[in-house]
C-alpha cells in the first residue's frame, strides 16, 4: 500500500510540473534541458516500484521513491516561484516555493548511498558502519548550509532567480553568503572520497565474487561508470556558457540521460532479469564506441586533407570525406565485433547449459563459453 501511495503522489506531482513547465517556460532553461532531465529521472520510478513491490524489506527501491518525490516537489515549487518572482504573477506562498526548490541536492547525496548498500540495502560489514555515519553527517552539512543561505535570503527579502529556478545567494555564493562557497569548497572534496570508496568497495566485491552475484556486481559497475561519467561531463560543460555555444547545451542534453544507466542498472541487477546478458551489452558497446570513433577521426582527417592541404573546395571535402566514412562503417564494425566478441549467444544460459546439477550449476559461471567447457564425462 506504502508503494502504491507513493506512485499516486509521484504521478500528481509530476501531473502539477507539466502545466507549470509550460507556463514558466521551463524556468529558463529550455524544453532541451528538461527533456533530458525527466528521460535521466523517470527510470526512478518503475524501478523503484517494483523493487518496494516485490522486495519490501530492500531500502533501496522506497530509497528511488523518496527520492524522485523530493526531486518532483523541488520542481513544482521552483516552477511556482518563478511564476511568483520572475514572471509577476504574485502567488500566494510564493516563499514556500522558494525555500522547497533546493531540494535537487538529496540526488547526489543519495544515488552514491544505493551504490554502497547494493544489493540488499546492507552494508557489506560492519567496519562501514562508521563510515556511513560520517557520510551522513558530513553529507547533511550540504544541504543544511543550502537550507541556511536561502533561508537567511528569504528573510532578508533578498529573493533573485536564476535560470533554473536556484536563488542568485546559492548559485553564486557572494557578500553574507559568500559562506556557502567556503563550506562546498571543504564538503563537496570529502563527499567525493566517500564516493569513491563506495565504489572501491563494489569493485573488491566483484574481484572476490561468483556466479550471480559477480553478474549483479558487474550490472552494478556498469550503470555506475555510465551515471559517473555524465556527472562529470556536465560538471564540465556546466563551467562554461552554453548560451554562447549551443552546441555545448545540446552536448550537456544527451549526457544528462546517462544518468538514467544507474537506476536502470541495479532495476536489472536486483530483480536478475536478463542477468546474464550484460557481457553480450558490454561487448556490443565497445565494439560500437570504437566504430564511432574511428569513423570520426578518419571523418575530420579527410576533411582537413582535401580542404588544407590538397585546396579542394569545402562541399567536395565533405561529400568525399562522408562517402569515405560511410564505405569504412561495414568493415570496421566486422573487425571491431571480432575483436570484442560477445561471450556467449543470446540464447545461452550459464546455469543451465549443463547437465543441471547443483554443483555443475554453481561453477558454471567461471566458463562463459560452452564451446570453451571441457567435455564432461558420465551422467
Amino acid at each position: 500500500m506504502a508503494a502504491w501511495s507513493l506512485l499516486v503522489l509521484i504521478v500528481v506531482l509530476f501531473a502539477a510540473k507539466v502545466p507549470l513547465d509550460q507556463a514558466t517556460r521551463w524556468a529558463g532553461n529550455g524544453v532541451g534541458v528538461n527533456l533530458a532531465a525527466a528521460i535521466a529521472l523517470l527510470p526512478l520510478v518503475p524501478v523503484g516500484f517494483v523493487l518496494a513491490r516485490r522486495q519490501p524489506g530492500n531500502p533501496l527501491g522506497w530509497m528511488f521513491l523518496a527520492l524522485m518525490v523530493l526531486l518532483l516537489v523541488s520542481g513544482v515549487a521552483t516552477d511556482y516561484a518563478w511564476l511568483s518572482y520572475r514572471l509577476g504573477h504574485h502567488l500566494p506562498l510564493a516563499v514556500v516555493g522558494v525555500v522547497l526548490g533546493p531540494a535537487w541536492v538529496w540526488l547526489f547525496l543519495t544515488l552514491p548511498l544505493v551504490i554502497l548498500l547494493f544489493p540488499d540495502g546492507r552494508l557489506p560489514s560492519r567496519r562501514w558502519r562508521p563510515v556511513l555515519w560520517g557520510y551522513l553527517v558530513v553529507g547533511a552539512g550540504w544541504p543544511v548550509s543550502i537550507y541556511a543561505v536561502t533561508i537567511g535570503a528569504v528573510a532578508a527579502g533578498d529573493i533573485h532567480l536564476v535560470p533554473g529556478g536556484d536563488l542568485r545567494a546559492v548559485d553564486d555564493p557572494a557578500g553574507s553568503s559568500a559562506w556557502l562557497g567556503s563550506i562546498e569548497a571543504i564538503i563537496l572534496p570529502v563527499l567525493a572520497v566517500f564516493w569513491l570508496a563506495f565504489v572501491a568497495s563494489q569493485v573488491l566485491a566483484w574481484r572476490r565474487a561468483g556466479g550471480e552475484r559477480r553478474q549483479q556486481l558487474k550490472w552494478l559497475m556498469t550503470g555506475a561508470a555510465v551515471c559517473g561519467a555524465s556527472l562529470a561531463v556536465i560538471a564540465v560543460v556546466g563551467t562554461l556558457d552554453t548560451s554562447v555555444s549551443p552546441a555545448w547545451g545540446a552536448v550537456l542534453n544527451v549526457v544528462t540521460v546517462g544518468i538514467a544507466a544507474l537506476p536502470v542498472c541495479i532495476g536489472v541487477a536486483i530483480l536478475k532479469y536478463r542477468l546474464y546478458d550484460i557481457d553480450r551489452i558490454i561487448s556490443r558497446t565497445l565494439a560500437y564506441a570504437v566504430v564511432t570513433g574511428l569513423l570520426v577521426g578518419v571523418y575530420a582527417g579527410l576533411v582537413l586533407l582535401a580542404t588544407r592541404v590538397l585546396s579542394f573546395h569545402s562541399t567536395v571535402a565533405v561529400a568525399a570525406s562522408t562517402l569515405a566514412a560511410a564505405a569504412l562503417f561495414s568493415p570496421l564494425r566486422t573487425r571491431s565485433a571480432t575483436t570484442w566478441p560477445p561471450r556467449c549467444s543470446r540464447h545461452w544460459n550459464p546455469l543451465t547449459y549443463r547437465c543441471g546439477s547443483a554443483r555443475r550449476a554453481e561453477v558454471a559461471p567461471r566458463h562463459p563459453c560452452p564451446w570453451k567447457e571441457p567435455a564432461v564425462a558420465g551422467p
